[in-house]
């Protein structure tokens, strides 16, 4: 049976790094503080979509351990807690730059229009998160759902384009164990041999 206070702890855990990069900023006179406050509000972004779309794979190979079915059942509050590390990444962005003119000067860059189209597939799966979506939407929420592997993808990218790919590392140590554990995913439904059935 799940505690009453849940999911409150679960919330406070997920805002922790959040708080953190608030407490920096409160009192900070620098334009530095902001530009400082980006990479670990959207790395932390990355890293709750990651292990959100872990539980999954985790699941089918660790079959009856209750790690990876709590997650399952709790991967929407790891994808909410994604999208709005996600929206302060980008608001501190924005203000990071501090005009129109430069923020659209710097769409045609890989790794910005990348991030910002990441950005705008979070919207609506933040957006339908709550049951009365799930209710309301029925099959059409997973394949609205799906989306998230597009997400990934250009988080992933980047990440990685990042200062002429100078964010290449940090990207790859955090995508890659998502990558194999999809790819054993892919395999085990799809690719495996299969018993022959008797005649």
């Amino acid at each position: 049976m799940r505690s009453r206070l849940f999911p409150y702890w679960f919330w406070a855990l997920l805002a922790l790094p959040g708080l953190a990069v608030l407490n920096s900023l409160i009192g900070a006179t620098d334009a530095e503080a902001v530009h400082a406050a980006l990479h670990p509000t959207g790395e932390f972004a990355a890293r709750f979509l990651i292990i959100a779309m872990m539980a999954s794979p985790l699941a089918l190979i660790f079959k009856g351990w209750r790690g990876p079915r709590w997650l399952q059942k709790n991967r929407r509050h790891l994808g909410v807690a994604a999208f709005f590390y996600a929206l302060a990444h980008t608001v501190l962005y924005l203000i990071d730059l501090g005009t129109l003119q430069k923020v659209l000067a710097d769409l045609p860059e890989f790794y910005i229009w990348t991030g910002w189209i990441a950005f705008l597939i979070f919207v609506p799966l933040a957006v339908t998160s709550s049951d009365y979506f799930v209710r309301r939407l029925g099959r059409s929420w997973k394949t609205l759902q799906r989306t998230t592997y597009a997400a990934a993808v250009l988080a992933l990218l980047h990440w990685a384009t990042l200062h002429d790919w100078g964010g290449l590392t940090g990207a790859l140590v955090h995508f890659v164990p998502l990558g194999l554990l999809e790819a054993y995913r892919v395999w085990y439904w799809y690719l495996r041999p299969r018993p022959a059935r008797a005649a």
